[in-house]
């Protein structure tokens, strides 16, 4: 039963990591129906300049524990939010009236100009992040031992998607992101600025997705330049089992496709780990093509 209840854990918090990355497909898509396989390079450079900006500017040492990660986290998701900016700029506005397989190919593109870049810059090796960011302890609940990262990541995804739903049910830039997503056309001649709300979902899907890079390195310690494919991957499985395009449902969809691999991995083999993630998202194309919570962009956007 322990197993169970660490497995539950383990694949919660990696699940949270998979619903950060997951929303900001589902953000894009929603608005303009188009898939950003650059997103899960973003989520890589993310992970770098957090290592960068914890090795070079020591945040932790100088600002505290709590504060220091919390700092890095904001400039984390600053910096990919102006990649991201400078991504729809360059790679997706100029093809907005194009064939959409045009954009698709320029996804494709940038994800590979992205994945080079990190490359060349850091070098094809495995990073390290530095060993001493979180003291390794564990918390007691109910007589289980859950290691500290994992209530952090967890409760920080939690906290981030609350968020990001209330700003877009709340707001009234979100009401205007729920109107592009309904109609474009409609929502300019009630006065909505279309342009400024396509960029502001690339501030954000960026941002979250940058700051769930940094939670993988400091969770397992290493990074690679090319782990963008398989985290976007997995995110864009999650996004379709909840329902793409529906905030709710990229959520659910992250944390219970982390679930449905850490009991994969525990009781089936972890070596099938990967694979069970594709066995589920094959298994809800057959019985459920929409999602679980339905592909209804225009309400749940």
């Amino acid at each position: 039963m322990e197993l169970f209840f660490q497995q539950l854990t383990n694949g919660l918090a990696v699940g949270g990591i998979y619903a950060l990355i997951a929303l900001g497909y589902t953000m894009v898509y929603g608005v303009l129906k188009l898939i950003n396989f650059a997103h899960g390079d973003l989520f890589t450079i993310g992970a770098y300049l957090g290592l960068t900006l914890l090795t070079a500017m020591g945040l932790t040492d100088k600002l505290g524990l709590g504060v220091g990660i919390l700092a890095l986290a904001v400039m984390v998701m600053g910096l990919v939010a102006v990649v991201g900016v400078v991504l729809e700029r360059v790679a997706y506005k100029p093809l907005r009236n194009a064939d959409r397989l045009a954009a698709v190919v320029s996804a494709l593109g940038a994800s590979i100009f992205f994945q080079n870049a990190v490359m060349l810059i850091y070098g094809a090796k495995f990073r390290v992040y530095p060993h001493n960011i979180l003291p390794k302890m564990a918390v007691n609940i109910l007589g289980l031992e859950i290691p500290l990262i994992r209530i952090i990541i967890l409760a920080a995804s939690i906290v981030l998607m609350i968020a990001l739903y209330l700003f877009v049910q709340k707001t009234k830039t979100g009401t205007a992101i729920r109107a592009s997503a309904i109609d474009q056309g409609a929502a300019k001649l009630m006065g909505v600025n279309v342009n400024r709300v396509i960029s502001i979902v690339f501030i954000i899907g960026p941002a979250l997705g940058g700051v769930a890079g940094v939670m993988v390195g400091m969770y397992y310690g290493q990074i690679n330049f090319t782990m963008g494919w398989m985290y976007g991957l997995k995110a864009f499985i999650a996004a379709i089992l909840g329902g793409i395009g529906n905030i709710p449902g990229a959520m659910i969809g992250g944390l219970l496709l982390g679930v449905i691999e850490a009991m994969g991995a525990a009781y089936i083999s972890i070596a099938w780990k990967d694979a069970i993630a594709f066995f589920v998202l094959i298994l809800i194309l057959i019985v459920r093509p929409t999602g679980l919570l339905g592909e209804r962009v225009a309400e749940k956007v």
